[in-house]
């Protein structure tokens, strides 16, 4: 399943100038690869022409919401569910995008128990990665 723009918008609940995906590559249920274009109006930009830290978190966050979105129209249930950062670890950054670089973000879903999921994400840019995290997300439906 490859999804831009509007379909993205579908998936996620953050709206403009928050969204931190462009493009969903690929999906199944329990891995997605997402992709963000910086560009240099990025809310998260910093004035050295990078993407800050938190905005590294935020984009494999919203990775998430996308897979978590894609599930849910794909199981067709109502409504699409909503998730909470509950919890960062482990996050490593080897370097922060720059404007106009391509991250692309592997994520994958682990251990979920009730409404807890465990979720790693790994961004790289080409070949060379550049950021991963683990995230306990809280789900609401």
């Amino acid at each position: 399943m490859k999804l831009k723009g509007e379909d993205i918008k579908r998936l996620i609940p953050q709206r403009e100038p928050f969204i931190m995906v462009d493009e969903i590559e690929a999906t199944d249920a329990t891995h997605a690869v997402s992709a963000l274009t910086v560009r240099s109006d990025n809310y998260f930009m910093l004035p050295d022409g990078t993407i800050s830290e938190t905005g590294l978190i935020e984009h494999i966050a919203q990775s998430c919401s996308a897979l978590m979105g894609c599930r849910a129209t794909l199981e067709t249930l109502e409504g699409l569910p909503i998730g909470l950062i509950g919890e960062v670890k482990h996050f490593e950054c080897q370097r922060r995008p720059q404007a106009s670089e391509k991250v692309s973000t592997a994520i994958e879903f682990g251990f979920t128990f009730g409404n807890v999921t465990i979720a790693t994400g790994e961004s790289r840019v080409d070949d060379e990665p550049i950021a991963k995290a683990q995230l306990k997300i809280f789900m609401q439906q």
